[in-house]
């Protein structure tokens, strides 16, 4: 902090980065479809889909840096529409993992081995991130907060979303490498099942959560 009282550059990343880290570890939705990757997919799969969703980090952080989250904020048809469309989301893709668990298909072969899967995955791993209005509404809510006086908004977002996607990338790679560690023992097709089963269980509790949860 400088004498003025105003807070410089390096203390606002060092103190946004306490905050990311804080929200980056905490257990929730982007943890439940790495770990789920990595332990009946394959570490490729585990970092696409990691890649997808540090990629959507970027538009939020960009996009709340030049305000146009902030209609999130002020609008209440654009935080409901988002709301629905990833409740929507969230339904649709852990309904089908229920149903893969319930009538897995002939031989239960990891996806990991399909062509494409990697980019499937990333492309999951960013819909999910871009389509949870509450990832918004905090950095909109959070980003003003660290914001030195005089720098260049864009900017500064732009860099505080880079802290927060290393610290994340940080956390998955350690997620995937235990996962991975373990992944042997639980790649046999009664065990992706259950771990199907229970991960579709929790996105569609995360959809329903969202569609009925308010702001």
């Amino acid at each position: 902090m400088r004498d003025d009282g105003t807070v410089t550059l390096g203390a606002a990343v060092l103190s946004f980065a306490v905050v990311a880290m804080a929200l980056t570890v905490t257990p929730g939705l982007d943890t439940a479809l790495v770990l789920r990757a990595a332990l009946t997919r394959s570490r490729r799969e585990a970092a696409a889909a990691a890649g997808g969703i540090v990629a959507g980090l970027f538009v939020w952080g960009a996009a709340a840096a030049v305000g146009v989250s902030a209609l999130l904020t002020v609008s209440e048809l654009a935080y409901d529409v988002l709301r629905y469309a990833g409740a929507a989301y969230l339904a649709w893709f852990g309904g089908r993992l229920l149903v893969r668990a319930l009538r897995p298909g002939p031989g239960d072969q990891p996806e990991g081995a399909a062509d494409g899967s990697a980019w499937r995955a990333a492309r999951t791993g960013l819909a999910t991130n871009l389509l949870n209005p509450k990832v918004g509404v905090f950095y909109v809510a959070l980003l003003p907060q660290f914001l030195p006086a005089g720098s260049d908004p864009l900017l500064v977002g732009l860099l505080l979303a880079g802290v927060h996607a290393l610290l994340s990338v940080v956390w998955f790679a350690l997620l995937i490498g235990l996962a991975s560690a373990l992944s042997r023992w639980l790649r046999r097709p009664a065990t992706v099942r259950a771990i199907d089963g229970a991960t579709g269980a929790t996105l569609v509790g995360f959809g329903v959560r969202l569609a009925f949860a308010g702001r």
